[in-house]
C-alpha cells in the first residue's frame, strides 16, 4: 500500500513541476492523451521514479559515499536531478513519459520534486499511539 500512495505522491509531484515553465518538465500522456490517460501516465511516472530512485539511487548512494561524506551530503541534491533525467531517458523509448530539458532546471526540479515529497510524508505519515 505504500509504494502506491509513493506513486500517487510522485505522480502529483511531477505533475506540478510540470507546471512550471521554467523547470522545462513536460509529461506526454498515454494515447489518446485525455485527463484519465494523463493521471495514469502520472501514476506511473510516479511509480517508475520511484523504481529508480530505491534502485538505481541506493547503487549510486553506496558507490558514491565518499563524495557524499566529503560533501556533506549536499551531492544528494545534485542525484535528485540525475535520477529524474534516468526517468526521463527510460520513458524516451515509449511513445508516452516525462522529458526534462536540460541538466540544471533538471537538478531545481528534483530539489522540488523532494520538497514535495517531504512535505506529503509529513501529511501523510501515521500518527503513532502514545504509550502510557
Amino acid at each position: 500500500m505504500g509504494f502506491i500512495i509513493r506513486s500517487i505522491v510522485n505522480g502529483f509531484a511531477i505533475w506540478v513541476l510540470s507546471l512550471i515553465p521554467f523547470l522545462q518538465i513536460s509529461v506526454t500522456p498515454f494515447a489518446p492523451g485525455r485527463d484519465l490517460q494523463l493521471i495514469l501516465t502520472l501514476v506511473a511516472l510516479g511509480a517508475l521514479f520511484g523504481l529508480v530512485n530505491s534502485i538505481i539511487g541506493t547503487i549510486i548512494k553506496i558507490v558514491a559515499f565518499p563524495l557524499f561524506v566529503l560533501t556533506l551530503g549536499l551531492v544528494s541534491l545534485l542525484l535528485n536531478g540525475v535520477l529524474l533525467m534516468i526517468t526521463a531517458w527510460v520513458t524516451d523509448f515509449w511513445d508516452w513519459g516525462l522529458a526534462v530539458g536540460a541538466f540544471w532546471p533538471g537538478v531545481l526540479a528534483g530539489i522540488l520534486l523532494s520538497v514535495i515529497n517531504w512535505a506529503f510524508g509529513i501529511i501523510l505519515r501515521p500518527q503513532q499511539k502514545r504509550r502510557r
